[in-house]
């Protein structure tokens, strides 16, 4: 399950999708999400589908890998299609049971959460394969900072994403060498019902944890002796810029956004 976990983790590239400005790719995915939410009928998921297959091939990014991301949230897209099938009120009534009703309305609720939820980390997965943690954090921070005028730590919040972000690759290894130890000592995290295998997870987290903030121990001692203090007087290697290609892609996105918007007015 571990190597299913895609969020966080960058695919290197050359393509028209890795070569966008990072504040561009930002941007364009916070306007993926809205349009995820501005859909309301299975066509308008089905271009919102179309469109993430093509940015994949755009990006040269196999589809199985980005698809490959959403089955640790199995049990999340399971329990949220559950939770809204069941306890949603609607007028046509399919099925009852005490107080449990099944009806239409609650069915297209959700259905509608489910899917919003597998593409909104759908979207954020793309965002993340194809830009690089630092190049993230960049675009991040000066995006925020026109916060710097009423002093929000616009790139004390940028350093911890990427940071975080850098982290997410090590520590997968890690937990994943931890789990092959614990097997070989009798560890069985396979069987069992759900509480069985959360209780056989404990000693995987508790060293995990323990490897975690020794790690994070170990680098802000190596900040602090290379006199990091922020922000402040810093310059960049790369100075991003705005170009055609971006523009474009905004245009495309625009595009997207229209088409939805008709979609729901047509249907």
């Amino acid at each position: 399950m571990l190597k299913d976990i895609t969020m966080g983790q960058y695919y290197p590239g050359d393509s028209f999708v890795h070569r966008l400005d990072p504040r561009m790719k930002i941007v364009l995915t916070v306007m993926m999400i809205v349009a995820v939410f501005m859909v309301h009928s299975l066509v308008g998921y089905a271009l919102v589908l179309a469109f993430v297959y093509w940015i994949t091939k755009l990006a040269t990014i196999p589809f199985k890998l980005l698809m490959k991301g959403i089955k640790p949230l199995r049990f999340i897209l399971i329990l949220t299609f559950l939770l809204n099938l069941l306890f949603s009120n609607g007028d046509t009534v399919w099925w009852q049971w005490s107080f449990i009703t099944i009806t239409k309305e609650g069915l297209t609720q959700a259905i509608h959460y489910s899917l919003r939820l597998m593409f909104l980390v759908v979207g954020t997965s793309l965002l993340t394969l194809t830009t690089s943690p630092v190049s993230l954090a960049d675009g991040l921070e000066l995006l925020l900072s026109p916060l710097k005028k009423v002093h929000f730590p616009a790139h004390e919040l940028a350093m911890m994403m990427t940071i975080a972000l850098r982290f997410i690759p090590t520590l997968l290894e890690e937990a994943d060498k931890i789990m092959k130890a614990q097997m070989a000592r009798g560890a069985d995290f396979e069987s069992g019902n759900l509480f069985a295998r959360a209780k056989a997870m404990v000693p995987l987290l508790v060293p995990l944890f323990v490897s975690a903030f020794r790690r994070a121990g170990d680098l802000a001692m190596a900040m602090e002796a290379r006199c990091y203090h922020g922000g402040e007087n810093r310059t960049r290697l790369r100075v991003l810029k705005i170009t055609r290609n971006d523009w474009l892609a905004f245009a495309v996105m625009w595009g997207l956004i229209a088409l939805i918007v008709v979609e729901g007015i047509v249907l």
